[in-house]
């Protein structure tokens, strides 16, 4: 049997497919209905939430912002020197060439308890010192007039050690000593008490060059102890003037020229000293790439024109009670003057640093999405 296609099945067959343009519109338009009514019942049915997100990834609209990834690590930045004095509390520790024993007489009254003792001054380069910078933590003032490295370590006249005072929020501490651990009121009490033609100042060379070598474990037990109690803090040693003009003409005081001669010497010696366990502990700080420092500011040129029997001193001479038969306990300790000039040196190293990049680092951990 074969398969066969009228002309008038073939006329069926198109009337049933064909449609006219009319027909074909209103199509078009239900079609579009049944979707449009589709997506509206679907989104009728999605949960809260869902639609921004299908709006984000059909249509691009309404996206948040992208976000970094979370868990980024902190950023570290290295502090300037200055960053490292002012971060904390500033801490003046020492003796009387810090305490400010040349012009404590002249003070209304002590800058804070316990400051009769130790003859400690507004007039001193600390208070100068403090409001040249602003100190994180403040400032704490507790040198004394006639302490040892000892004596810092201890205490003296019943007032707790100078150390103790050092805590970890120390950012800054300042202090000169050693000046009495070699004897030095004592040698230029012998110095000036002596007969006029007597040799009796210079002889006390040998010993005064024992009690110098005998300084330096003892001055690096007083760093060490400040390395443990603030060891992120600055320390700056401040060294001691020359006393009298480099090349002396005439007495002084019952010294003769070759009298000064031998304690500038003395005092460069002294500080010889300092400065060189200062400069190796910093160097052992920097090997180790630890923070902090140890600074050592020389002064011993400091008063150059201004020392003792020049027409404007920063040191004053021999002052002698004539009705006690006493020596005033500020002779030959630095005047007014002489306290602003250790303040322009202390401000001075505060803003050059030690000469090397500080080790001390800040950590600053973003915020999550900033």
């Amino acid at each position: 049997m074969s398969l066969t296609r009228s002309r008038s099945g073939e006329a069926a067959l198109d009337g049933a497919t064909r449609q006219t343009p009319k027909q074909a519109r209103r199509g078009i338009a239900r079609a579009a209905a049944a979707a449009a009514a589709g997506i509206a019942l679907a989104v009728a049915c999605l949960p809260l939430g869902v639609f921004p997100k299908l709006a984000c990834v059909v249509l691009d609209a309404g996206c948040p912002a992208a976000r970094e990834p979370s868990g980024r690590l902190p950023h570290v930045t290295r502090l300037t020197a200055v960053q490292v004095a002012q971060r904390g509390m500033y801490v003046a520790l020492g003796d009387s060439y810090s305490s400010g024993e040349g012009v404590y007489d002249l003070d209304d009254k002590p800058v804070n308890d316990g400051a009769g003792r130790c003859h400690r001054a507004s007039g001193s380069y600390v208070p100068l010192v403090a409001r040249t910078y602003r100190f994180g933590g403040g400032t704490a003032f507790y040198a004394c007039s006639g302490a040892t490295t000892g004596q810092l370590l201890s205490g003296q006249y019943g007032q707790q050690p100078q150390i103790s005072r050092v805590s970890p929020s120390a950012s800054l501490v300042t202090l000169s000593i050693g000046g009495n651990d070699a004897g030095f009121t004592k040698v230029l009490t012998g110095c000036i008490v002596k007969l006029p033609w007597s040799s009796a100042c210079v002889e006390q060379d040998a010993a005064v060059a024992r009690r110098i070598e005998e300084l330096r474990p003892s001055m690096l037990k007083v760093l060490r102890e400040l390395r443990v109690r603030a060891p992120n803090a600055r320390v700056i040693v401040l060294g001691y003037p020359r006393p009298f003009p480099e090349e002396p003409a005439e007495s002084v005081d019952n010294l003769s020229a070759a009298d000064q001669s031998w304690l500038n010497e003395v005092t460069r010696r002294l500080n010889d000293t300092v400065r060189s366990v200062a400069a190796d502990f910093d160097r052992a700080i920097a090997a180790f790439g630890a923070p902090g420092s140890v600074e050592y500011v020389d002064a011993y040129e400091a008063f150059a024109g201004h020392e003792v029997g020049r027409p404007q001193p920063y040191l004053n001479g021999l002052n002698v009670d004539l009705e006690e038969l006493t020596v005033n306990a500020r002779s030959y300790h630095p005047t007014g003057d002489g306290y602003r000039r250790f303040a322009e040196l202390i401000t001075r190293q505060i803003a050059a640093g030690p000469g090397r990049p500080m080790n001390n680092f800040l950590l600053t951990t973003p915020r999550p999405g900033g």
